[in-house]
């Protein structure tokens, strides 16, 4: 294990500067990362505390949640001012020494950046709501006036269940203008088709960069722009079915997403992220995040003068299954080459319920998620791994009193409820036999913000440090024999074989065999000296749910 006060830099050499291309990105959920202050929520001081468990585990680049100042009706996600940090969480100058320190371990940082929409306590939407129907000030946002049927402007859902719009009040007190929020009311849109937004984001991105990130991810990317006319969609009446997730909602084309026109916003931002290219850090970048339909569709964010990197949300819904993941391979790598670009591959995020969980749960679920995150850590491209998998964490079923996501109380009396995503979004535990597991100093166990398990002792960092078998061990393996091949093998993958248990694939001098069947599974021939085993060891055989890479002899 690497010393954890050695600095030396640990970064993937860059191809042109292009440090991202095989990058391994790890997520930190600002508010349940680690917390330094004691008040049970994390912040950017415990950020810094914990970097060197990041150098240490093997990863390139951390990619922290919003942590600008907000209300927190979303936990950051709707953003009151993109240019100074939450108190919740620290300060500018707290900022200021997590990028320096990340910088002196080798870390590059990427910050979330959420152009679609903003808090309605944003000065701008706040002036909006002053200034009245009509006003320069409410050009800003999307409002529509009421036909005189007290209906919404159209039939368009809240990705958080119910209508996606919602009716001010005006100044004499008369109910006044529909204002457009594809999310919580508490977000509403922005209208990208007023220049001064754009000019505004501009400013942003240049702030930061200023400030020395490294990159952006940019949320709700396939948003922004609205087809003209906000004509209806196909979408299910959302009083009747419920909320449309975005996964629901980018499986239709629809009028509220992927409009041609985003992608100029983009070229725009290449251009001020070049501005900041330089010989000691290398180039900037953004990641997108663009739910598709398809690998086509997610590529165009990547073209050579747009975004660098899309996120390829394909490889975590794919089912347990070996011609499930073969399909993902093959469908997107030649997406992505006309463009040069290089894929993304991601098992779990802060939206999503935890791949362990997803694959059974308990020993089955971790034997599944370890075997699952080999075969996509052998694959070409960058990974985004999300704070807490490296332990072996499990959705967290979260009693309804606990709950805060915006989805549970817009839902929660309807005929289909959404839960919300809290329970992937647990502090996660670092030692110790009790909750709050090392999440904060506080002596006296002030517990975080969502209760932790109470099994959780054995799941801690300090718990599976050194301990043969551990799920932390394992990720620190696996990056770490990575790191020998992911800038030599290459980009082109042959998948040699496709179900229907074993997925096998070549990269270069590397073979990648997965069993996601039942019983054990004869091994090809010709595989090579075996590299890393996600379980037991192969032999003749590979064991059911277990993934093994092989380097020719």
């Amino acid at each position: 294990m690497v010393d954890s006060n050695d600095p030396t830099p640990s970064a993937l050499p860059s191809v042109d500067g292009a440090w991202w291309r095989q990058a391994v990105v790890y997520q930190v959920y600002v508010r349940s990362f680690a917390d330094a202050d004691g008040d049970g929520v994390g912040d950017l001081p415990g950020i810094t505390a914990r970097l060197p468990h990041l150098r240490d585990l093997g990863v390139d680049a951390l990619w922290i949640t919003p942590f600008y100042t907000s209300p927190q009706k979303d936990h950051g996600y709707d953003v009151a001012d993109y240019r100074d940090i939450d108190p919740l969480f620290g300060s500018l100058t707290d900022a200021d020494a997590l990028l320096a320190r990340a910088h002196e371990l080798g870390l590059k940082v990427i910050v979330d950046l959420v152009p679609n929409h903003t808090s309605d306590q944003h000065p701008w939407f706040q002036a909006a709501l002053a200034a009245g129907p009509d006003s320069p000030e409410r050009e800003r946002y999307v409002f529509r006036d009421d036909d005189g049927t007290d209906t919404p402007p159209n039939n368009w859902p809240s990705v958080f269940g119910g209508a996606a719009w919602s009716r001010v009040e005006e100044a004499d007190g008369t109910p006044g203008q529909w204002y457009l929020h594809l999310f919580d009311s508490t977000q509403p849109d922005l209208n990208w088709r007023n220049p001064e937004v754009g000019d505004e984001f501009v400013d942003i991105l240049r702030f930061w960069l200023d400030r020395g990130v490294d990159g952006f991810r940019v949320d709700v990317a396939h948003g922004l722009f609205k087809k003209e006319g906000l004509p209806d969609t196909e979408l299910p009446d959302p009083d009747a079915d419920g909320p449309a997730s975005m996964v629901e909602a980018a499986g239709l084309d629809e009028p509220m997403w992927d409009q041609p026109e985003v992608h100029d916003v983009y070229r725009r931002w290449h251009a001020v992220l070049a501005e900041y290219d330089d010989s000691e850090r290398g180039r900037r970048m953004a990641v997108a995040e663009s739910w598709a339909r398809t690998a086509e569709a997610i590529a165009r964010y990547v073209r050579p003068d747009e975004l660098q990197q899309s996120f390829n949300f394909h490889w975590l819904s794919a089912a347990w299954d070996a011609q499930a993941f073969a399909d993902v391979i093959t469908e997107t790598l030649p997406s992505l080459r006309p463009y040069g670009a290089t894929p993304t591959w991601v098992l779990s995020n802060h939206d999503v319920v935890r791949h362990v969980t997803r694959y059974g749960g308990g020993d089955l679920g971790r034997a599944r998620g370890r075997a699952a995150t080999l075969a996509m850590l052998g694959l070409p491209g960058s990974a985004y791994l999300y704070q807490g998998e490296e332990l072996g964490l499990e959705q967290v079923d979260v009693a309804p009193e606990d709950r805060t996501d915006p989805s549970w109380f817009r839902t929660k009396d309807s005929a289909k409820p959404d839960i919300g995503r809290d329970g992937c979004r647990v502090p996660i535990p670092w030692s110790g036999e009790t909750a709050p597991y090392g999440f904060g100093p506080a002596a006296d166990g002030t517990q975080p913000w969502l209760p932790q398990p109470g099994d959780w002792a054995a799941l801690t960092v300090e718990a599976q440090t050194g301990a043969e078998g551990s799920t932390l061990e394992f990720y620190r393996a696996a990056l770490a024999t990575r790191r020998t091949f992911a800038d030599t093998a290459g980009e082109e993958v042959d998948v040699l074989q496709a179900g229907p248990a074993l997925l096998v694939y070549r990269r270069g001098p590397l073979t990648c065999v997965l069993n996601a069947g039942e019983a054990p599974e004869p091994l090809p021939d010709d595989l090579g000296s075996l590299l890393l085993s996600s379980g037991e060891a192969p032999g003749a055989t590979i064991a059911p749910d277990t993934a093994a890479w092989f380097l020719a002899d």
